[in-house]
């Protein structure tokens, strides 16, 4: 079976930039959209807002308005010319829902650009390695709290965006669930979505040689154990070269946690680094996926063979 591979990476951005701000999940606070948008703005980008970001759908009330909106949103950003990186507003849930909505032909064809979000856009992430090969950017939305108030998290994003020599060591100050070191392609994001799109359309085969990074949200411990064995069942980790653990905000008391991650990830055989500061956490810093990189689990550190973008 094929290992994971690095991908195409976007040019980095330069001051006037437009950012195409899109909504493919769930609705978006208004308020917070407006903040988010000053601190582009701050960063000398030219923010544009895609037309159905503010909408709510009907009858689904977790949801940034109709499915077909939504991936009409999308595709009309990432195939406009004039913008050079699509930033989702937040996360949520609806991803799945419009991803075979999408004409991956005609935005293959409209070349690399940057993409930003986590969480739901999880999915994303995945489509776009696998039906693009493009490398992405794991990190903060626009109408999200840390985008708006939280200075490392605003400044790893920013450097990654306009300056990303500067941020090649990406530095955690974690600690080792299992020690050593690896080298591997980054992949992956929200633990449940990845569990989820196990036998999509865009579900890649397998993390044979990767750097796998795993983190969720509102999780039971249960639940975490249950998409963890997921993945080790439908043969998904076999190969992985390491695993980054980012935040498990609101997934119960870490201490109950702990012991559940390392007899999962424990018998793999690899380096598993543990609180990585990526995530649902305060400060979340930016992972690039798709990009070669050394994984120090002892170090808490993640070391880019290249920068996330050219």
């Amino acid at each position: 079976m094929s290992r994971v591979a690095e991908l195409v990476r976007p040019a980095r951005l330069a001051p006037g930039a437009r950012v195409a701000v899109v909504a493919p999940s769930g609705p978006v606070p208004e308020e917070r959209l407006r903040a988010g948008l000053d601190v582009l703005r701050g960063w000398d980008l030219d923010p544009v807002v895609a037309p159905h970001v503010l909408d709510r759908h009907g009858t689904l009330d977790y949801l940034a308005g109709t499915d077909a909106d939504r991936a009409a949103d999308l595709q009309a950003a990432w195939c406009d010319p004039s913008v050079d990186v699509v930033l989702c507003a937040r996360g949520g849930y609806g991803v799945q829902r419009i991803a075979d909505l999408l004409d991956w032909e005609a935005m293959r064809a409209a070349g690399p650009k940057v993409f930003v979000g986590f969480s739901d856009i999880t999915a994303l992430h995945e489509a776009f390695a696998t039906r693009l090969g493009l490398v992405t950017l794991h990190g903060p939305m626009a109408a999200g709290l840390d985008f708006v108030k939280n200075a490392r998290a605003q400044e790893h994003l920013r450097a990654t965006l306009f300056a990303p020599e500067t941020v090649r060591v990406i530095a955690s100050g974690g600690t080792p669930l299992v020690p050593g070191r690896a080298t591997g392609v980054t992949l992956g994001g929200c633990l449940s979505l990845l569990a989820a799109e196990l036998g999509t359309p865009h579900a890649r085969p397998s993390t044979r040689g990767g750097l796998l990074c795993l983190e969720d949200v509102g999780e039971e411990p249960y639940r975490v154990d249950r998409c963890l064995t997921q993945l080790l069942r439908a043969g998904l980790l076999d190969g992985v070269g390491g695993v980054l653990l980012g935040s498990w905000q609101d997934c119960g008391p870490y201490e109950r946690l702990r012991p559940l991650l390392a007899d999962r990830l424990g018998g793999l055989g690899v380096p598993v680094a543990e609180e990585f500061g990526f995530g649902h956490c305060e400060g979340a810093l930016t992972v690039p996926f798709g990009v070669r990189a050394e994984l120090d689990a002892d170090a808490g550190t993640l070391t880019l063979e290249r920068p996330a973008l050219r």
